[in-house]
């Protein structure tokens, strides 16, 4: 283990931890959250985040990690710091709020003369940003290496990703290339360099695509479903063209979770000079979508209809924007009762979520609902199909 290489990483979320566990193998990291919770359960050998393979790794590997809040125990001499913080995308600015990297460089960068840091970034950012904040803070030792990660399963796709970028200084970018392939499985020879805002509009180009196509199977199960057609069908006779490929295919009430959303808005704002119409499209697809299942579900009548799971992904605890909630809203401003099913708001002692009650007792939720309300079909609910309202054709993500 080379404990003369200090790394640290920012922010011990599914990017940050997952990182950090398979650096910590041959390097000496430090996990710096701001969160207390997180960095205790991470000195506990508890996983903070939900992903199985990350849980077992950090129970049964030899790891030099250590998590603080302690920003001095973190940050002073590190020889590699990678950011990992969260960006959430702001409607009123259409940009992403990335002040949780620049406190971070700000505390770095203003308050340590002699700081000498290479840093990584990793938290998902708009198009240009690395170029302005080398400007801004006149250091040059900033490069940015986006990442392609599922909920569930971060780590597995840290140690094999689809594909390694590193955008910005070459000779940096080759050193932290190193550090990387000595701790995956990554072939050197599938490593991709260019300029930070290249690998900037990589991570963006591509989680909006990934929307497109789960916004063009939701439009064509949207159009059988208007016609009484059979959606399966259709899906699969398309889907066997080899250029098409049987991906993201599963209709759904529309794409949400951690990326999607923010990544084609701030993607859009981007593109406020450029000609477009294919990439707004794509934002706006997915709000019709939410209207049209909520009118499926309104036609119905019914008075009291329950929400199952929130989550987005099995084996994620994740429910922020969720595509689910805006079905949500969309029937509770008709006047129908909305109750929800779903165990993260339970044991995180949630009662109400958005004034709709939170049950509990799965069975009780079945005999209340007149309407079960389900992205996703799971064996809980098969006992009662009889009232559940699903496009989940595959029974998969």
């Amino acid at each position: 283990m080379d404990k003369n290489t200090k790394i640290t990483i920012a922010g011990v979320g599914y990017v940050g931890l997952s990182n950090a566990l398979i650096l910590a193998k041959k390097y000496h990291v430090i996990a710096y959250d701001i969160d207390p919770t997180r960095v205790k359960k991470v000195n506990q050998k508890i996983c903070p985040i939900a992903d199985n393979k990350a849980e077992e790794f950090l129970k049964s590997e030899k790891l030099s990690l250590i998590a603080t809040t302690d920003k001095v125990k973190a940050f002073e001499e590190a020889d590699y710091i990678v950011i990992a913080t969260p960006t959430n995308y702001d409607e009123n600015t259409n940009y992403f709020d990335t002040s949780s990297i620049e406190e971070i460089l700000d505390y770095c960068i203003n308050t340590n003369l002699n700081f000498q840091s290479k840093i990584i970034i990793k938290s998902t950012i708009p198009v240009g940003f690395t170029e302005k904040i080398i400007n801004k803070y006149n250091y040059k030792n900033i490069i940015f290496s986006p990442e392609f990660l599922r909920e569930g399963n971060a780590l597995e796709d840290n140690l094999m990703p689809s594909r390694t970028i590193f955008g910005g200084d070459e000779k940096i970018s080759k050193q932290y290339a190193e550090l990387i392939c000595n701790v995956t499985h990554i072939d050197p020879d599938n490593l991709q360099f260019m300029t930070s805002t290249e690998a900037e509009s990589v991570k963006l180009f591509s989680n909006t695509y990934l929307a497109m196509r789960v916004s063009f199977f939701n439009e064509l199960d949207s159009f059988a479903e208007s016609h009484q057609l059979n959606s399966k069908s259709i899906i699969n006779g398309v889907c066997s063209d080899s250029r098409i490929g049987f991906f993201y295919n599963n209709p759904s009430f529309g794409y949400g979770g951690y990326c999607l959303p923010k990544d084609t808005k701030q993607l859009l704002a981007n593109y406020q000079s450029v000609p477009n119409s294919l990439i707004s499209s794509i934002v706006e697809a997915n709000s019709i979508r939410k209207d049209f299942i909520s009118e499926q579900i309104i036609k119905l009548r019914p008075k009291i209809v329950g929400i199952y799971r929130l989550i987005m992904k099995t084996g994620s605890d994740n429910y922020r924007s969720s595509s689910i909630q805006g079905i949500m809203k969309r029937i509770k401003a008709k006047g129908i009762k909305v109750i929800v099913y779903e165990p993260v708001l339970t044991k995180e002692n949630k009662k109400t979520f958005f004034g709709s009650e939170v049950v509990t007792n799965l069975k009780k939720f079945k005999e209340t609902s007149e309407i079960i309300v389900a992205n996703r079909i799971t064996y809980e609910i098969e006992d009662c199909l009889e009232k559940v309202y699903s496009r989940d054709i595959y029974k998969r993500d």
